[in-house]
């Protein structure tokens, strides 16, 4: 048992010696750590997962056959890894882009870069349209799907459906989503104050831990936030039961009132201006503060 414990020791200290460490090298580990971080909850909501607790069992009997000398095992390891890791790429290809795009959506490059905006996205009379519109299709228990683009653009779900590029109101909306009207089937996607498609189809989900109650209509919300940073708004047909989709999560039975407030927070998540855009603006920072402060006063 102690040779045994003598070889691990020895490996690892052949394979992760180390000397000293400088800044640089605790700023490659927090990337490193941030990066790892990312991929496992990426897995965690994929197939993948599967996928990846039997990697780690593979690792551990190569682990294992390495401290034991186990040189044909170790052969047939170092002959399979590569084609294993094409194979992989291939088979997960979707779910690798999906990744990228989730990495994407992070809001910390758009803080540095400065790809935010500098307005609320959708007016105060906006959200009274789309809440009084909800509050009847909820109580008609007529299936509603309403997406309201930030800063991922849903221009390739956009052009599913048919362009309309309408003012916000809630006749427009209930109309769409009667039922047995031409528009009725798929989604409407709202950008700023207006409504610009319907009927557009939006990806659907592969999230195994979805609750298997869930229609087409609920997956194609939570498929959505899964690769944008939209935010979904989902009445169903069958309760009438409003949900929210976003970041990959549904918040089931939602009340009006906390989805006033999620609005509200949406409205205001357009003031989001990047420090190199302040830097440019210069005196114009205090006139996005000064905008701010005028939609936390209201």
């Amino acid at each position: 048992m102690s040779s045994i414990w003598h070889t691990l020791v020895s490996y690892i200290r052949q394979y992760f010696s180390i000397t000293s460490i400088s800044v640089s090298d605790i700023i490659e580990m927090l990337i490193i750590a941030f990066l790892f971080y990312e991929i496992m909850l990426w897995f965690k909501k994929t197939r993948a997962w599967a996928l990846f607790k039997g990697i780690v069992i593979i690792l551990v009997i190569v682990l294992a056959a390495a401290v034991l000398q186990f040189n044909t095992i170790l052969w047939i390891a170092s002959k399979t890894v590569g084609v294993g890791l094409i194979g992989i790429i291939i088979i997960f290809q979707p779910e690798l882009r999906r990744a990228l795009e989730q990495l994407g959506k992070g809001k910390l490059y758009r803080k540095i870069l400065g790809v935010g905006r500098d307005k609320i996205r959708i007016s105060d009379r906006d959200i009274d349209e789309i809440l009084e519109a909800v509050r009847v299709m909820s109580d008609a228990h007529t299936g509603a799907l309403i997406c309201l683009e930030k800063d991922i653009g849903l221009g390739e779900y956009e052009n599913t459906g048919i362009k309309l590029d309408s003012d916000i109101s809630r006749q427009l909306i209930i109309n769409i989503f009667e039922n047995k009207t031409p528009l009725h089937d798929g989604a409407i996607i709202i950008r700023d104050d207006k409504i610009v498609a319907a009927t557009c189809y939006l990806p659907m989900s592969e999230n195994l831990s979805l609750n298997k109650q869930y229609g087409t209509r609920h997956r194609a919300a939570v498929g959505l936030s899964e690769v944008t940073d939209a935010m979904t708004i989902v009445v169903s047909e069958e309760t009438g039961d409003i949900s929210i989709a976003m970041a990959g999560e549904l918040e089931e039975k939602v009340s009006v009132t906390d989805l006033k407030n999620r609005l509200l927070t949406y409205q205001k998540s357009g003031i989001d201006s990047g420090l190199i855009s302040k830097i440019k603006k210069g005196a114009g920072t205090d006139e996005i503060q000064t905008v701010s402060s005028e939609v936390d006063n209201k």
